[in-house]
């Protein structure tokens, strides 16, 4: 795990030095290499996870390690993003750490049922938890960042959706759904914000190389999913954090309101 951290080549000139990031979903997966990546640009990060904490906090340790400073420039915070007052209490929190105001959210906590059931089998507990997670996880911390961030300054508030809104696929109903909801928030919450400074998009993902997409799925079936993108295999966690530092840095300003599908091809 270390090793990946070490490949990130710190620069003398770090696009987001003196920025403070909150990544949720952050202690696996491609929440991780956010991390990871934005913490490379120069930023300081804040973990969020919501019930692995040694994942979480070994994430922090190494990415503390790896910085040439002596004050903490990632810490890991528990919060459950679908839970306002922890939500409010995870952005209190950060400032607090930090001793600084948020610039930029990258909402990548998320939920994926491994029964992939369809439509007519899922239970309204699965729909209600997916959304829950998926949906109003992303509301409430794209609300709370709106909130402390309208009265200038700017931000950047980046949502993790998936690319298979733009394919709907037989046993995703729930979990694309809640990602089209969260896409048509972002779109919305970018005009609202006109005048502030900050920027709202989606960067979607198609398949990825996690534990979250791994799950309930067989050997088979990742081969087939791999050998139908144009680019003959799955992501990589790194192919999507890339893109991220992209739009949280000044040279992303002018991309606003833009659901970004990065998958290879897999879904044009």
């Amino acid at each position: 795990m270390a090793g990946n951290i070490t490949k990130e080549v710190v620069s003398s000139s770090l696009p987001l030095d003196g920025r403070v990031a909150i990544v949720t979903g952050a202690s696996g997966g491609i929440g991780r290499a956010i991390s990871i990546h934005l913490h490379s640009l120069g930023a300081r990060v804040v973990i969020n996870y919501a019930s692995n904490s040694n994942q979480a906090d070994l994430l922090a340790s190494e990415l503390n390690a790896s910085a040439p400073s002596s004050h903490p420039q990632a810490i890991a915070i528990k919060a459950d993003v679908s839970d306002p007052d922890q939500v409010k209490q995870l952005f209190s929190r950060t400032e607090e750490e930090f001793g600084s105001k948020i610039h930029i959210l990258a909402h990548c906590a998320g939920v994926l049922d491994p029964k992939y059931p369809i439509l007519a089998n899922t239970t309204v507990e699965d729909w209600d938890m997916t959304f829950n997670v998926n949906t109003k996880g992303a509301f409430l911390c794209c609300r709370e960042a709106t909130n402390r961030w309208a009265h200038g300054g700017g931000g950047r508030i980046i949502m993790i959706s998936t690319s298979l809104v733009g394919a709907p696929t037989p046993g995703y109903a729930a979990y694309t759904a809640s990602k089209a909801a969260v896409e048509t928030m972002t779109r919305i919450v970018a005009k609202e914000l006109k005048g502030t400074g900050i920027t709202a998009n989606c960067v979607a993902p198609g398949p990825v190389a996690t534990e979250l997409f791994f799950a309930g799925k067989t050997e088979e079936t990742l081969k087939r999913i791999a050998d139908a993108c144009p680019l003959n295999r799955l992501g990589e966690p790194e192919d999507i954090s890339k893109v991220v530092g992209f739009i949280a840095s000044d040279a992303g300003e002018w991309i606003n309101g833009q659901v970004i599908r990065v998958n290879g091809g897999f879904v044009v």
